[in-house]
């Protein structure tokens, strides 16, 4: 009996201990929430009615690192709200901030922006953040370099949830094309090649609004809405960025009319829109996901390892010179990077001459599905042809990047 009342006594003291240290374990799997949201999270919440924001609906967040883009001192934006953005996971997302009229918020500027209960809305069919106090935003530091995101106008269009408000640059004609000196205030329709449309606005009463407006030009700006019509809103005069003389009639070149695409990167002409082409070592490629395809179904990937250059040449001139060529660029699917230089020829192939910069960052679909845009400016008189020249650096090691390059969408603009 002794026995088994010790044991007894043993078992309840067992037991007691146990509870006490469950009681006292930490869920570390748990984690310490976030103080901190996102645009993109703010932007997801919103499901077509008006949103009060908690810290629950924001997982335990209560503030905001932005930065502003918009530019009151310009006056091309409505003076109660403040555009900002900030990126999440890669996303680079917009949204406005409602501001009293005679907010001191300038381009640049890095806010923090306290949510306290704030209201998501709808201001001329555009997100915005209502209800906060200027207490709660407060200014952590200036003249920060804003970023522009080059984007077609198909694409801006077709996702501009995506794009809403923030700083992008979009390369195009304007629809009509301006006497020297048309000024750039009011609604000008911009045009690309196929046809897709967009209203660059800018207010009468703009610093800039007298300033001309050139035929052409990546044109950067805040992706705005007024009622029905997709905007773009330019925050500086300087933003008309790379102006030029307008694109020839039927470019860019797409890669996407051809006598037959060819297994194998083997030299040979293809037959395009524009013309004949040489490809040596590169061909038409057609694989999604892939392939850097910015608009319809194929586009030019490069050879990788070489130690001779890879092509892609013009066999045929464009008449009236040239003040500019655009062009789309990405690593075909996840190799490496590689390196490219655009050149031209004025007489008919014989010799060849490099314009601007060698291009050695493009970025694998990983990274991000949409290729980056190269902006060549010059000033050429006269018959001209182009070609890429993929540089042979050799195989792939620690220090050479030369995988497979992929190309879309060449642009030519006429001198100006």
């Amino acid at each position: 009996m002794k026995t088994t009342h010790k044991l007894y006594i043993l078992s309840i003291l067992a037991s007691t201990l146990t509870v006490s240290c469950l009681k006292e374990d930490t869920n570390y799997a748990e984690g310490t929430q976030n103080p901190e949201s996102s645009i993109y999270v703010l932007r997801n919440l919103y499901k077509g009615n008006d949103v009060a924001l908690d810290t629950e609906k924001l997982n335990g967040a209560n503030y905001l690192n932005c930065l502003v883009i918009s530019n009151a001192q310009t006056k091309n934006f409505p003076t109660n709200v403040v555009a900002v953005q900030n990126t999440w996971r890669g996303q680079t997302r917009g949204i406005l901030i409602e501001v009293p009229n005679d907010h001191n918020y300038q381009f640049g500027d890095s806010l923090r922006i306290g949510l306290a209960n704030p209201m998501l809305s709808k201001f001329n069919d555009l997100l915005v953040l209502k209800g906060i106090a200027e207490t709660n935003i407060t200014k952590l530091n200036s003249g920060n370099k804003v970023q522009s995101k080059s984007v077609s106008i198909a694409t801006l269009k077709n996702k501009f949830s995506d794009y809403e408000s923030t700083f992008v640059g979009v390369t195009a004609d304007l629809a009509t094309e301006p006497e020297n000196g048309t000024p750039i205030k009011g609604a000008k329709p911009l045009v690309d090649s196929e046809k897709n449309n967009l209203v660059l606005f800018t207010a009468d009463d703009a610093t800039f609004s007298e300033q001309s407006i050139a035929p052409s030009a990546t044109f950067t700006g805040i992706a705005f809405r007024n009622t029905n019509d997709i905007e773009l809103r330019l925050q500086s005069y300087t933003d008309m960025r790379y102006p030029s003389g307008r694109v020839y009639a039927g470019w860019p070149e797409n890669f996407d009319t051809f006598d037959a695409p060819k297994d194998g990167y083997a030299a040979r002409m293809v037959k395009l829109t524009t013309g004949d082409w040489l490809f040596d070592q590169s061909l038409l490629g057609f694989t999604p996901g892939r392939d850097r395809i910015v608009s319809g179904t194929h586009a030019v990937r490069f050879q990788q390892n070489l130690k001779t250059p890879a092509l892609l040449q013009m066999n045929f001139d464009v008449p009236n010179g040239a003040s500019k060529v655009t062009l789309w660029y990405g690593c075909y699917w996840n190799d490496r990077s590689s390196s490219f230089t655009l050149e031209y020829s004025q007489d008919q192939g014989k010799t060849w001459t490099q314009t601007g910069e060698v291009i050695s960052d493009a970025t694998t679909t990983t990274e991000s599905m949409t290729p980056k845009q190269a902006v060549f400016l010059m000033n050429i008189q006269g018959p001209v042809r182009f070609r890429i020249n993929k540089l042979g650096l050799g195989g792939s090691t620690n220090e050479i990047s030369n995988g497979r390059l992929g190309i879309d969408d060449i642009a030519i603009f006429r001198s100006y």
